[in-house]
Order: structure tokens, then sequence, then C-alpha cells
């Protein structure tokens, strides 16, 4: 049986069902948010191109998750027919996350570039000095 998963009707719909499916640990469910040949900046320093590569990527992120991942506050979408620049305020505060959606036949979204900024390991909090 195929699974039916929630699709993004909206662009700012996509951060949220990729919230819900990391937690659910969905490496697959979080492929399908992209376009079968995007392009993921992550892991940081790399690109990650097409959606199994995502898929494979996201496999190992959540197999080392350190918790519970967060819905973070969105700031204004940005469009331009049928493309969408959203963005996140990162709650770990490393500047921003951003990503390109576009408008499929159907109209629902799907990324095609994305930029999740992942704090360094070595890298200290803001004001932790």
């Amino acid at each position: 049986m195929t699974e039916t998963r929630d699709r993004a009707t909206t662009p700012e719909d996509l951060a949220r069902l990729f919230v819900e499916r990391a937690n659910a640990g969905d490496a697959e469910g979080l492929a399908e948010l992209y376009e079968p040949d995007a392009v993921l900046a992550y892991p940081p320093g790399a690109t990650t191109v097409g959606r199994e590569a995502i898929r494979a990527v996201c496999e190992r992120m959540l197999a080392h998750a350190p918790g519970p991942f967060r819905t973070e506050e969105a700031l204004p979408t940005v469009r331009y027919g049928d493309l969408a620049l959203t963005s996140t305020r990162p709650a770990d505060h490393t500047g921003g996350r951003v990503q390109v959606a576009r408008r499929q036949p159907d109209g629902t979204w799907l990324r095609i570039m994305d930029r999740p900024e992942i704090r360094p390991e070595n890298r200290p909090e803001p004001g932790a000095e």
C-alpha cells in the first residue's frame, strides 16, 4: 500500500511539513517535499542534488538529530509568479534558513533550492562566551 502524505498547498506549508516529517523520522517524506532535481545546501559545505540524494542525506541527518525539530518563526514569503522565496528565523541563531519553492501544475508547492544554515559544533551560541 502506498502511503499518502499531506502536500503543500502554499509555500509556507513546506516548513510545517518538514518539521512534522522530520519529527516522525520520515526521510522519504522529507525528500518528497523537493522537486526531483532540487538542490539542497546540506551537509554544511556540500551540495546535494536530486530527490534520491536528498533522501539519503535526510536519513543520515535524522539518525544524528539531537532532538525534536521545532517550528521556527516564518519571515514574509516573497512571490514571483510560480516561484516563492521562504525563510525562517532559526532558533539556533545561525542567520537564516532560505528556500525557493515552485508551484507545481496541480497547484501544490515543492522546494527547488534549500539552504538550511546549521550551527557548527564548535561555534558557541551568541552570548555564551
